[in-house]
């Protein structure tokens, strides 16, 4: 395990904004274990992005169970992983519910939601990316997709508003917001360096990072 580390990182952000391409390369710097979420196994959503009223409940359902049992499976292994970086929480869920779902149906999801939550295990530190609505097209554009073609730059910004307003209140583990707009850590040694610097600090509960850049909007 790196010295100093949280032992159980988990990184979060909108669609795009490069919290995947952070998970791992923070997971081979720290030599730690890498859990990603993944979103193509899930059979709705590609009719999801193309009608979100009919097929907001289905696909829905199928990412919190989904994310449920591959917590599960970390809560019990617990016991033999020094060190383990993911690219989601358990709770970013009810963000996507929250946005997507009619009242009925999100009534509905947050019983199953609540019950589910009992039992997952809560990382050490969120890192939480944080990007506005443009650059983060701009990366979901750069990385081409074919799944996220569709993907209108309102629901994105309906997404952006509802992480912001969640990590703003956030208070269940320690949390490091970080304003991505002008670094790239996939490109730029530096960047990276200075982020991972910056996670293996104590966080005493919510810490706001900007990073010093010098680029027009990353594309992860």
């Amino acid at each position: 395990m790196a010295k100093d580390a949280p032992r159980y990182i988990a990184v979060e952000g909108v669609i795009g904004v490069g919290k995947t391409s952070l998970a791992r390369l923070l997971a081979n710097r720290l030599r730690a274990e890498l859990m990603l979420e993944d979103a193509s196994d899930n059979p709705f959503l590609t009719d999801f992005y193309k009608n979100r009223k009919r097929f907001a409940f289905p696909a829905q359902i199928f990412f919190l169970l989904s994310r449920y049992n591959q917590l599960q499976t970390l809560l019990e292994r617990d016991l033999f992983i020094e060190q383990i970086v993911t690219d989601y929480i358990f709770d970013k869920d009810a963000l996507f519910a929250q946005v997507n779902l009619s009242e009925r149906e999100f009534s509905l999801y947050q019983k199953t939601a609540s019950v589910l939550k009992q039992t997952i295990a809560r990382p050490d530190l969120v890192v939480y990316l944080q990007a506005s609505t443009p650059v983060i097209m701009k990366r979901i554009r750069h990385r081409n997709k074919a799944i996220e073609k569709g993907i209108d730059p309102d629901y994105i910004e309906q997404l952006n508003e509802a992480y912001n307003s969640f990590f703003f209140h956030y208070s269940e583990t320690p949390l490091l917001v970080v304003k991505t707009d002008d670094i790239d850590f996939v490109k730029h040694e530096k960047h990276l360096s200075d982020l991972i610097d910056q996670i293996k600090k104590p966080q005493p509960h919510t810490v706001y990072y900007s990073p010093a850049g010098n680029i027009d909007g990353a594309a992860f």
